[in-house]
Parts: C-alpha cells; sequence; structure tokens
C-alpha cells in the first residue's frame, strides 16, 4: 500500500492548537484571555476616555452646533451665519483680539523666560534647593482669587506696596491697573508670578537629566555661563521648551481670570478686554450663547491652526 504524505504547509498551519479546533476558534479565545487579564486596565482606561468625551469632545461638539444656531424664549432656530457675522461686526472684535495677542506676547516674554532662568539658577545651587523648590512652587498652591486679592493691594496707587517701593527709591509712580498703559503689563506680572512655580520646577526637572560630561567639555573649550546655556543649556531642553511655549500661548490666549478680577474685564479704556471676556458677556450678560459660541469658534479655529502649524514645523525639525 502506498503511503499517505501530508502536506508540509497543511501541516504548519495545523501546528500548535488541538486537533479539531478550528483557527478562528482559538484566535477569539486568545483575545478574550487578553481581555480577562487586562480587564482592569481596559476599566480604568474606559472611565477616562468617558470623562474626556464628556467633558472635553462633547462641549467642542455642542459649542460648534449652537454657533450655527439661535435660541430665543426657549425655541431654538437655524440661523447659519448669522451668528459668526455678528460676531466678526462687533466694534470690540479686534480690540479683544488684539489686546489678547498683546497678553500672549508680554507672557511669552515675562511668563515664559522667566521661570527657565530661574530653573538654571536652581539647578546650580548646591544647598538648600528643595526649601527653594517650595518657595517657588508657594503661589501656584494659593487660591486664584487670594493671588489676584493680594496684588490689587500691591497695585493700589495710594497705599500699594509697589509705589511705596518707588517712593522709597525717588522714582515717579504709576497708575498700575487704572491706567491703559500698564493694565495689561500689570495682569501679565500677577499672572506670571501665580503660575510659573510649573514651568520651573518642569524646567528645572530638564536640566538635571542633562549629562554633566557636557558641561565638563564646555569648561575644558573655555565657555562662559552663557555660552553654555546657549551651545549646551537651551539644545539639551528644546523638545520641553517647544511643547511648554506652545501650552503657554495657548493658555493665555484663553486668559480670563486674572483680567476679570484685577480690572474687571474691560479695564481702563477697553485696554484688557480679551477675546475670552468677550465671549463671557455674549454669555451671561447679553444671554446670547449663539454668539459666544460663535466667537469661542473663532479662537479655537486659532488655536487649532497654531498648534497645526507648530507640530508640521516641528515634525520637520526633528
Amino acid at each position: 500500500m502506498a503511503a499517505t504524505t501530508v502536506p508540509e504547509k497543511s501541516s504548519r498551519r495545523h501546528a500548535g492548537r488541538p486537533v479539531g479546533q478550528p483557527e478562528g476558534t482559538q484566535r477569539r479565545s486568545g483575545l478574550s484571555r487578553k481581555v480577562r487579564q487586562n480587564v482592569q486596565a481596559y476599566g480604568f482606561l474606559i472611565g477616562a476616555v468617558l470623562c474626556f468625551g464628556f467633558f472635553s469632545w462633547y462641549p467642542m461638539v455642542r459649542e460648534f452646533i449652537m454657533s450655527f444656531q439661535k435660541t430665543k424664549r426657549g425655541v431654538t432656530t437655524w440661523v447659519g451665519f448669522d451668528n459668526l457675522k455678528q460676531v466678526y461686526h462687533d466694534p470690540y472684535f479686534w480690540t479683544a483680539w488684539r489686546n489678547t495677542l498683546q497678553f500672549t506676547v508680554y507672557a511669552l516674554v515675562i511668563g515664559f523666560i522667566v521661570p527657565f532662568f530661574v530653573a538654571i539658577l536652581l539647578n546650580e545651587l548646591r544647598h538648600a534647593q528643595a526649601y527653594l523648590r517650595i518657595l517657588v512652587y508657594l503661589p501656584v498652591m494659593l487660591p486664584p482669587v487670594a493671588g489676584v486679592l493680594l496684588f490689587k493691594y500691591f497695585y493700589n496707587p495710594e497705599y500699594g506696596l509697589f509705589n511705596h517701593i518707588l517712593k522709597t527709591l525717588h522714582l515717579p509712580t504709576s497708575a498700575w491697573l487704572d491706567s491703559s498703559h500698564t493694565a495689561m503689563i500689570s495682569v501679565v506680572i500677577a499672572a506670571t508670578w501665580m503660575s510659573m512655580g510649573s514651568a520651573t520646577l518642569i524646567y528645572l526637572a530638564a536640566l538635571q537629566n542633562i549629562p554633566g560630561e557636557l558641561y565638563e567639555a564646555a569648561d575644558l573649550d573655555g565657555a562662559g555661563l552663557f555660552s553654555k546655556i546657549w551651545h549646551v543649556t537651551i539644545p539639551q531642553t528644546r523638545m520641553v521648551l517647544s511643547l511648554m511655549l506652545l501650552l503657554q500661548i495657548v493658555a493665555t490666549m484663553q486668559e480670563f481670570t486674572n483680567v476679570y478680577l484685577l480690572t474687571g474685564g474691560n479695564g481702563p479704556e477697553n485696554s484688557t478686554t480679551t477675546v475670552v471676556y468677550m465671549v463671557y458677556q455674549y454669555a451671561f450678560r447679553y444671554n446670547n450663547f449663539g454668539s459666544a459660541a460663535a466667537l469661542g469658534l473663532f479662537l479655537l479655529l486659532v488655536l487649532a491652526g497654531f498648534s497645526g502649524v507648530y507640530a508640521r514645523l516641528s515634525r520637520n525639525s526633528d
């Protein structure tokens, strides 16, 4: 009798699984086993996804829909681009955008550079570094309202601390929050003091990951302090700096709390009216949620466009 030969391909396909068990059944059982092994991790993941979707994505989708609607006496109607046109032709539209961009530029000059150099200073210290880190981070732990009230006292033109210091030094005093020339920069200083602790600690963590051999090589080449910062520190922390730059721009263009509490929102001669404060006015003063959503949509598109450009430049740089 001739021997029956089993094809090699068939034997390889059936190897490693019980005889008579279909291949699809084995794949499903392996998947179900993985699900059972990671059910706890999936549970945490589902909770995070649901919270993110409910508190982040749903408001964004709802805002997009509301920007094309108008609600009057409980009746919602579709108005198309009317809300966008109304917001665009608002006399304070460009004023709010100019103030928002001005606040962002001031915040980058002060709130982005100062924490980085404070982190460099802390990194160079060899004693009491832990206590100084707590001291730098302390303003972040204060409630925002308490910090704002503290700075309102500092900025008071009659008995404020800042004018008292200027008088002691025989320098001219300032109106601070009561002048259109100094109101915005005063808000930026207060906002920087209250939020710089987080950025400083992030920069400090990045600085401590830089290999010490790079600084030793720079010392051997005769590099000075600023030369080492420019050629070693900044290149080694470039990724952290670029990410913090993006986050700070997105955060400062949505500034509301400090502007509202320090200057009442508008400030002298509308010098501190920001886009987010205009959103607040449309929604809670004029009860026009459609126009508020339309203005928020403008801001969302601007920030999304900036983030897209940043991502493209970062990809090309990498």
